[in-house]
């Protein structure tokens, strides 16, 4: 492969707008510039919890999934593009079955945290939310790939269902919900 970026600075952006991968600008406050970013930003915080000593099978998942999220953002960076295939929705499909299997049935709300590794996939998974509702928006102004919906929709499940194995990993505890705990 040759090299992609030659110069990383390119002043193109100064005046506030940015280039789409078809050589089209657009504003960098746009809704599709925001999505793209919220992509960028989940994709990071993914990073993050792989760079934390957790499993090595999830941290794979989160590799794959990472890969994935890089061609959401492509996507989303090339009018009209159709990248996310349902096939990939199925994949996650598949994680999410195989590590619910494992967990307690859930009978209460689960509170962010319980460890380091879960607080860290609970806000991906809060940010995989906003990427998701951001993505609805923008399917109001242009033509965009529904399964690229089903996608994150899914993803945000499976975050969640990877903050519940996090947080019982190695003998810790969920946190779970007191609707009682502050008394008026």
């Amino acid at each position: 492969m040759g090299n992609r970026l030659t110069k990383i600075y390119t002043k193109t952006g100064d005046s506030g707008l940015t280039g789409l991968a078809d050589g089209s600008r657009t504003e960098k406050d746009s809704l599709r510039i925001f999505v793209i970013g919220d992509v960028d930003e989940l994709n990071s915080l993914l990073g993050l919890l792989i760079a934390i000593n957790i499993d090595e099978e999830i941290k794979a998942c989160l590799l794959d999934i990472q890969n994935i999220l890089f061609d959401l953002g492509g996507e989303l960076a090339i009018p009209d593009s159709e990248v996310i295939t349902e096939a990939r929705v199925q994949y996650l499909e598949k994680i999410i079955d195989q590590y619910n299997a494992s967990l307690p049935p859930l009978k209460e709300f689960i509170l962010p945290g319980g460890s380091v590794p879960a607080a860290v996939c609970h806000t991906a998974r809060a940010v995989c939310r906003r990427t998701e509702r951001q993505l609805v928006g923008l399917s109001r102004e242009i033509s965009i790939n529904n399964v690229s919906l089903k996608f994150l929709n899914r993803l945000s499940d499976l975050l969640f269902i990877f903050a519940r194995t996090l947080a019982l990993s190695e003998g810790g505890k969920e946190i779970y919900w007191q609707s009682e705990r502050i008394k008026d």
